[in-house]
């Protein structure tokens, strides 16, 4: 979600199909293929009005310091700052790509591992392919002022490492979590809840072990194995398999599924979520990269990658730029998706066992829209909202949730901008902007019928933008566990980071940066064997 794709369980409230949670992690797209449609809407005067004040009430952040989870990523984020400095830094090159119709940014994978080689001492030069930070989290302005994203945006305190990443104490707005699936009895009987309860207690038994076997069988497949009432899939999961993934029950592994739960029902403050305040370039990316640069790192723009070139003994050479620029260093890494990656591939390796599973793996279509009304919905709330639309995944609206950043124009105060995403849009992705817009258009006529109209006889839209990402995080289907590769590859000096590298938090925002994490790890570990070799490098390029 990942929203860009994601997760959550539980603060519902059941009125027309509008399920609103209260904690949710989301993984988004990447691709702009932004559309404006502009209605003409008469701006108020200000003349002889008092300002309008809005008051807002979040809640406080969690105490997230002591919880098991924080304190293993800030043990394993430490590391790098208390690690012997090295003797000659390395010049890391992390790499992203724009290739066809895909739009890969500098993505969370490639800014985390950034981040953490800098602490460690080293030179990372990070390669962008456009002049926007943040992957599948990127966001542009319009001429307007206003933001728009590539899908919903959410940390979640049950899984810290995000928040350890990028100076976020004091950018998040934390939201509270209900288990409301246990009160609501016109959701889930009580019946269905004990069926179910009983159903996940192999999972809560069996520990990782018995989640990690279950990567063989669809969501459909194990509720059913496990005598789960086909009404919980589909008043529960459908729509959370959508906002994890993308993509329906019958196709996403249960494993996703498993972890998912595991995170928010089991760890403390696992129920909250928290909304960035502001747009990502600005407040998640950039701090990342003013720290990267004050300890000796750099950022490129509008630098992309065309090639790899290899060496006569198969490792890495340099990476050529489409502006015809080869940039060598110490080490090399590619964070981007994996389509993108085996696009890449030189043919030298494409038979390597490391590579070749990762056929198996493939991105999933999204799509996200920003719609902004004439007027202020009633029927919305302070909260990530699940629908159980078979179009929609993942809503909210913006106007309450992120108040500070919606108002940059005083009238938007009192209208409502939804931010929606589109799933599953494998059939989807390929139409016109007017044909996703008139189906969006139905779906949210049946959920706010009092509101909104398929011909806009009531609610009217002022403007909207889709942005469309027809490879997103990759597609979490059964048996592709196999096929995650390593961050550290068997080509000495090259390296991988990404949300579908191996790493326990599968296609979500999580992790992407404990990806990066890992693959920043395996360079500080291998810095004297790749010192070693970089020395016989230029001890045979002198006798030659």
């Amino acid at each position: 979600m990942s929203l860009c794709g994601s997760v959550s369980a539980v603060h519902l409230n059941f009125q027309s199909n509008i399920i609103s949670m209260g904690s949710v992690l989301a993984f988004r797209s990447g691709k702009s293929m932004g559309h404006t449609l502009r209605i003409p809407f008469k701006k108020r005067s200000s003349k002889g009005v008092c300002p309008l004040q809005v008051v807002c009430i979040d809640y406080p952040r969690p105490e997230l310091e002591n919880t098991v989870n924080f304190l293993e990523a800030a043990s394993l984020s430490a590391s790098f700052r208390s690690a012997p400095r090295p003797t000659k830094p390395f010049k890391v090159i992390i790499a992203g790509a724009d290739m066809n119709f895909f739009l890969i940014l500098l993505c969370l994978a490639g800014l985390s591992t950034a981040k953490y080689l800098a602490d460690a001492g080293h030179k990372p030069l990070l390669l962008e392919a456009r002049d926007v930070l943040g992957g599948k989290v990127a966001a542009w302005r319009d001429g307007d002022g206003d933001w728009y994203e590539t899908g919903l945006h959410i940390f979640c305190p049950g899984n810290p490492r995000s928040l350890n990443l990028g100076l976020l104490r004091t950018n998040l707005m934390f939201k509270t979590g209900i288990w409301a699936i246990l009160k609501n009895n016109a959701m889930l009987t009580w019946p269905e809840k004990v069926k179910f309860a009983i159903g996940l207690l192999p999972a809560m038994l069996g520990g990782q072990p018995y989640v990690e076997a279950q990567d063989g069988l669809t969501v459909k497949e194990w509720m059913k194995m496990q005598g789960v009432p086909d009404r919980v899939t589909e008043e529960v999961f459908i729509a959370m398999s959508k906002a994890l993934n993308f993509i329906n029950p019958d196709e996403l592994s249960m494993q996703c599924i498993l972890i998912a739960l595991n995170r928010f029902l089991q760890e403390k403050n696992g129920s909250k979520m928290a909304f960035l305040d502001g747009n990502p370039p600005e407040r998640l990316c950039m701090p990342i990269v003013n720290h990267i640069e004050s300890l000796g790192g750099e950022v490129w723009l509008n630098s992309r990658i065309k090639k790899i070139e290899l060496n006569d003994n198969g490792t890495v050479k340099s990476f050529l730029l489409n502006n015809g620029n080869t940039i060598e260093g110490d080490a090399y890494v590619i964070a981007i998706p994996v389509d993108i990656l085996k696009l890449l591939l030189p043919e030298d390796w494409r038979e390597i066992s490391y590579f070749k599973k990762s056929e198996k793996l493939v991105g999933v279509p999204v799509i996200n829209v920003n719609i902004w009304f004439d007027r202020k919905l009633k029927n919305t709330y302070d909260h990530l909202l699940f629908s159980r639309s078979p179009l929609l995944s993942v809503y909210a609206d913006m106007s309450v949730t992120l108040y500070d950043t919606i108002t940059c124009v005083n009238y938007r105060i009192l209208q409502s901008m939804l931010e929606l995403v589109f799933a599953p849009a494998e059939e989807w992705i390929a139409r016109s902007d007017s044909e996703i817009m008139d189906a969006i258009m139905k779906e949210l006529a049946k959920l706010f019928p009092d509101e909104i109209s398929a011909d806009q006889s009531k609610a009217k839209i002022i403007k909207y933008h889709i942005v469309k990402t027809p490879r997103s995080v990759y597609k979490t289907v059964p048996n592709c566990e196999p096929c995650r590769p390593l961050q550290r590859s068997p080509i000495e000096g090259f390296y991988l980071a990404g949300d579908y590298t191996k790493q326990k938090y599968l296609a979500l925002m999580e992790g992407a940066v404990l990806s990066g994490k890992l693959c920043a790890q395996s360079v500080v570990q291998d810095y004297e064997l790749l010192r070693t070799l970089g020395q016989k490098k230029l001890t045979r390029a002198s006798i030659h």
